[in-house]
């Protein structure tokens, strides 16, 4: 019965999807949990709307789309009671990615968007006070948040309203990084695909260097980007586990959950590391294989200079003896003819002779060919 009460849920919320344009003449969405255990939910132009709704809230979501969103966070942060000095700390030039005001937290993720090797990571900001999780985000990080408040309804359903104040939001908070962490990973299958296919160029010896050296280059800083952002990513996670802020719960099993999603950040930086490594072989091989061809060229210059060599030698010998002896120093008549045919050949013979043994003992010419 249970089940076909789910199903028939989700089959009502498939029916309410937000497309963009209305998302954006409706950025505001909440979403909240009543002590009694029912679900309040809206889609609205101001936060004036639900503001009521959040103050009797056991447990709240706030989502927001921004247009603009270094314009629009201080604003938007301010109408649902968190300090500028909170939003000053994680925004404009500073690195940091978490703080703690122990009524207040903040912390700002990155949202990756991948566009073939263009990754951007967007910033996903997410600020908690009592019962509240508010998210901000912009737009453009492929709607996954969408899809999210499609099943927010479902997500708040399996928190139970008897648990502490810190242990909801900090499932709540949970299932959020979960979902952001999710969209980042199906990203880094778009990296292995355009991995693949960089590799396929490397493997073709043909493939001009003019146009392997830019790919290799874009593959490397889409993967150190990529990493970069995960790491911002597992630095949350850990201090969310090991900060003790006064916001999150101090349940094991949740924080071990904490700790799960942790470890599967981890892990989706180990396949971007094996990504990176694998590249680096392929670069060696490839050097490898150009390595290998300018010897194969050496060697043809080297077998062409050989056969030239003893070319050069019969041709050059008989035209120099032909030439000094027809001097008139020596007199030479047809009488002389087979002694001179004689040393003609002779010699010839004798010096291409020496000719190739002195070239095959420099080994210019393969054993293959000898």
């Amino acid at each position: 019965m249970a089940m076909e009460d789910e199903t028939r849920a989700t089959t009502v919320k498939e029916e309410r999807v937000e497309s963009v344009p209305e998302v954006m003449q409706r950025p505001w969405y909440c979403v909240a949990l009543s002590s009694s255990g029912d679900i309040i939910r809206k889609n609205t132009e101001s936060v004036e709307e639900f503001r009521e709704i959040l103050d009797n809230a056991a447990i709240s979501w706030v989502d927001f789309v921004a247009r603009d969103f270094d314009k629009e966070l201080p604003v938007v942060a301010e109408q649902l009671g968190f300090t500028s000095q909170l939003i000053s700390d994680l925004t404009g030039e500073s690195r940091s990615t978490y703080r703690d005001y122990e009524t207040e937290v903040g912390m700002k993720m990155p949202s990756i968007q991948v566009t073939k090797l263009e990754v951007e990571p967007n910033p996903l900001m997410i600020l908690l006070k009592k019962n509240l999780v508010f998210t901000i985000h912009p737009l453009n990080i492929d709607r996954r948040f969408i899809r999210l408040r499609r099943y927010a309804e479902t997500v708040l359903k399996k928190i139970p309203v008897e648990a502490n104040a810190e242990d909801k939001l900090t499932m709540l908070l949970m299932r959020i990084i979960d979902e952001n962490n999710g969209w980042n990973s199906e990203h880094l299958r778009e990296i292995e695909e355009r991995g693949d296919k960089l590799n396929e160029i490397m493997i073709d010896p043909y493939t001009p260097r003019d146009k392997l050296g830019p790919e290799i280059y874009h593959m490397k800083h889409a993967l150190i980007i990529y990493l970069d952002a995960l790491w911002d990513t597992v630095h949350v996670l850990h201090t969310l586990r090991y900060g003790d802020a006064e916001l999150i719960t101090n349940d094991e099993k949740l924080i071990g959950k904490l700790g799960i999603l942790a470890e599967d950040v981890s892990r989706q930086i180990s396949l971007a590391e094996h990504m990176s490594e694998v590249l680096a072989s392929g670069l060696e091989v490839l050097q490898s294989i150009y390595n290998n061809q300018l010897q194969n060229l050496n060697n043809r210059l080297a077998l062409l200079l050989s056969y030239l060599t003893i070319i050069g030698t019969a041709l050059l010998v008989p035209n120099t003896l032909a030439t000094m002896l027809g001097n008139s120093v020596f007199d030479i008549g047809p009488k002389d003819l087979g002694w001179y045919l004689a040393m003609m050949i002779g010699s010839t013979i004798v010096a291409t002779g020496l000719v190739y043994w002195w070239v095959r003992k420099r080994g210019w010419i393969p054993k293959k060919m000898d």
